[in-house]
């Protein structure tokens, strides 16, 4: 029997996000002070604060609604590149999932697929440019298999922004100067998926007592 997932499942995963982009804000902001503005890990903290505040004030009934109330919330409470990128993402993958209650990982898989295509046209971005995409595009691909493959694609995929030159974004203006630091859009974007797979971890593992 192929798992399912639900609305709550979704915002239990958002609520992840927040908790973990608030441990590593510090971190996110030290990468993007080398290459960018230096406020990554603070506008990323602050979004998912009020994603977070949002979706327990008013509970969305399904899964695509969850993401469409959480892309909208960014966009609106985060400046900087951000705000509009991650809101894109969520927001575009929620309305692919549309009015279905339950949802299983490979849906989910196609309707953040959806989103991160509607990432790279907002940005122009593609993989290899040293942009949250080199995280983004092999974590999608990944969590086809596993939601434990879509962590370690996101991660591998983060960490090889390193040697990479920037060719979006404020990091393009440092030309080869950018070479050598990771980018902090990739790193955020880790955030996610790693957050995905220990809430599917924590369900499975509630699920197993139940049983």
């Amino acid at each position: 029997m192929t798992e399912t997932y639900g609305a709550e499942f979704l915002t239990r995963w958002l609520a992840a996000v927040a908790g973990s982009v608030d441990r590593e804000a510090d971190r996110l902001t030290e990468l993007d002070s080398a290459i960018g503005d230096a406020d990554h890990g603070a506008n990323l903290k602050r979004g998912f604060a009020a994603v977070t505040e949002t979706l327990a004030k008013e509970p969305p009934g399904t899964p695509g609604a969850v993401l469409t109330t959480a892309g909208r919330q960014l966009i609106s409470t985060v400046g900087g590149a951000s705000g509009p990128l991650y809101g894109t993402l969520l927001r575009r993958a929620g309305k692919a999932l549309g009015d279905d209650e339950r949802v299983g990982r490979e849906r989910l898989a196609e309707a953040l697929g959806a989103g991160v295509e509607a990432v790279s046209q907002l940005g122009g971005a593609q993989v290899g440019d040293k942009t949250m995409l080199d995280a983004l595009v092999p974590a999608v691909e990944a969590l086809r298999e596993s939601f434990a493959a879509a962590r370690t694609a996101a991660d591998e995929g983060a960490v090889a922004t390193v040697p990479l030159r920037a060719r979006k974004g404020r990091a393009s203006y440092l030309g080869e100067r950018s070479i050598g630091h990771q980018d902090p859009g990739a790193a955020s974007s880790a955030l996610l998926f790693a957050a995905l797979a220990e809430t599917a971890a924590a369900e499975e593992a509630v699920e197993g007592e139940g049983a």
